[in-house]
């Protein structure tokens, strides 16, 4: 059994990451802007202050991606980081793939002097609720909200995000 490589995306690799991001849309049930997304991706790609992006790698073969988009909070104490998305293809996944993609993240997360990890799952995933739990991700009493605040962005049905 092969084991995953992880490579920082670029914008030469936007292509593969929005087709990625179709397919993971798609499988948690998110709307998908057309034009809207290649620019959000595009502005995370080229700017480290918010974030990096990963291509998961068999080989040299992009399987999935994995995005950590960095904020800052008050009540974590610090620099804090989302797991805002996080896509392997279905053949990836059962495999201890997805562990592993979390331990790297972690790891580069710490390396940019990150003190919490945060990510959200819909609740239909069980794998991945039970996955993230083992990792020792924790669910809170408060509720994730969210609200469009720029005109004309609310895309449709599902929130968009990981």
């Amino acid at each position: 059994m092969s084991e995953p490589s992880f490579r920082l995306a670029e914008e030469s690799d936007l292509v593969s990451l929005l087709q990625f991001m179709g397919e993971y849309y798609t499988f948690d049930g998110h709307a998908f802007d057309e034009q809207r997304t290649p620019v959000a991706l595009t502005t995370l790609l080229r700017n480290a202050g918010l974030g990096r992006v990963w291509l998961i790698l068999d080989g040299a073969t992009p399987v999935g991606y994995v995005v950590l988009c960095f904020g800052y909070s008050l009540e974590w104490l610090g620099r804090d980081a989302f797991i805002d998305e996080f896509y392997l293809r279905g053949q990836y996944r059962g495999r201890g793939w997805g562990r592993k993609t979390l331990v790297f993240v972690e790891e580069a997360a710490r390396s940019c002097h990150i003190t919490t990890l945060h990510l959200e799952v819909v609740r239909q995933n069980a794998n991945a609720l039970q996955i993230y739990r083992k990792m020792g991700f924790q669910e809170h009493d408060s509720a994730f909200l969210s609200k469009w605040i720029a005109q004309d962005f609310a895309k449709g049905k599902g929130h968009g995000g990981g």
